[in-house]
């Protein structure tokens, strides 16, 4: 909220003193440039309030720093209101004598005492306007500096709180709320909200309720979400993930010819993943299920995908084994669906007891 400041009058001149030459006209101009700065304070300290430093819920990590943001900005208004009164207000260093010289509004030296009076004055006139440009000009570039991280930070503090909101409705798996969250920052240049979107749209494509054309338009919404979040953040492993997954999903929709010639990106995508975050357990197995899915291939299949490529992709269930081996050391237990491949595979390597095993008894 913006204050109407009534501008400071400027300080009486001492009983006795006269004014040098041009003091009243440099009186007139310091008073109005020290005006402007504190009119220039007040707008700048506006659109933060506008923004919500004021008002709003404020998430319980930033409370500190967005009261510190505010009495900082507070502070930098009340030192626009000295210069008000004018380069009087700066202190009584051009009211000092310099050498009998006559020297700032008041001058009490005889002109021309150590020097010519045109000397003098010019050598005044040029200390006092560089000293009022020099003032000036530094407390706009702090004000600017001020004004553009506290928006900064607000605009985190935000982003923190959206990100909160939605990993507590992904956990409770409220799939349609989370989506109609997350859509409205679709344009937003932040990596984490970008590819929590992507998983919020496939998710809801999902869903038993979601239409077949629809299914479709999610798919490639998710992919392009997705990719935006790569865009800003090439090492966000997240971002890597789920570009992964969607893309696999979009190649449903688009032959088998575009489905072959994903997997190796989708890979890609993955094994930069695991690079980025070892302990992901989930990238893990699905690098498995690609291995997986690529060694279980029907032979018509490889002979499309011979024709098609001059060297399609290929697996072995021995690769497919090691990936799901490495998933449940990064994270014992954490999805029965990759114990129950860890016994698919060994089946399909004729090793029937610890197929068993692995069902049974859960590492």
């Amino acid at each position: 909220m913006a204050h109407a400041h009534t501008p400071l009058p400027p300080p009486p001149r001492p009983a006795g003193a006269r004014l040098g030459p041009g003091g009243p006209q440099w009186l007139a101009r310091g008073a109005a440039a020290g005006r402007r700065g504190e009119r220039a304070a007040v707008a700048l300290v506006s659109p933060l309030t506008r923004a919500g430093l004021r008002d709003g819920p404020v998430p319980r990590a930033g409370r500190g720093r967005c009261w510190v943001a505010k009495t900082a900005v507070m502070a930098a208004l009340a030192l626009a209101r000295p210069f008000c009164g004018g380069p009087a207000c700066l202190g009584r260093l051009l009211r000092r004598p310099a050498g009998g010289a006559t020297c700032g509004p008041w001058g009490r030296g005889r002109p021309g005492a150590r020097r010519g009076a045109g000397e003098s004055e010019v050598l005044r006139k040029s200390l006092q306007r560089g000293l009022l440009l020099s003032t000036g000009a530094f407390f706009f570039y702090e004000a600017h500096k001020l004004i553009s991280g506290f928006v900064e930070v607000h605009a985190s503090f935000k982003v923190e709180e959206v990100i909160e909101q939605a990993d507590y409705l992904y956990g409770s798996g409220e799939t349609e709320k989370l989506y109609r969250l997350l859509i409205q920052h679709k344009n937003s240049d932040d990596a984490e909200l970008l590819w929590r979107l992507a998983r919020a749209s496939r998710d809801l494509a999902q869903l038993s309720s979601t239409s077949a054309e629809e299914k479709r338009q999610l798919a490639y919404e998710a992919l392009e979400c997705a990719k935006k979040a790569l865009e800003k953040n090439e090492s966000n492993f997240a971002a890597h993930k789920w570009y992964g997954i969607c893309l696999s999903d979009v190649g449903d929709f688009e032959g088998i010819k575009t489905k072959i010639g994903n997997a190796i990106v989708i890979k890609e995508h993955f094994q930069r993943a695991i690079e980025l975050n070892p302990k992901d357990a989930t990238t893990i197995h699905l690098i498995g299920i690609w291995c997986y899915s690529f060694a279980e291939m029907p032979w018509y299949q490889r002979k499309i995908a011979a024709t098609l490529f001059a060297t399609p992709p290929t697996s072995t269930f021995q690769e497919a084994l090691r990936y799901f081996h490495m998933a449940e050391e990064a994270d014992p237990n954490f999805y029965s669906k990759n114990l129950l491949f860890l016994g698919k595979t060994y089946l399909k390597l004729n090793n029937k007891k610890m197929a068993l095993l692995c069902v049974q008894d859960p590492f």
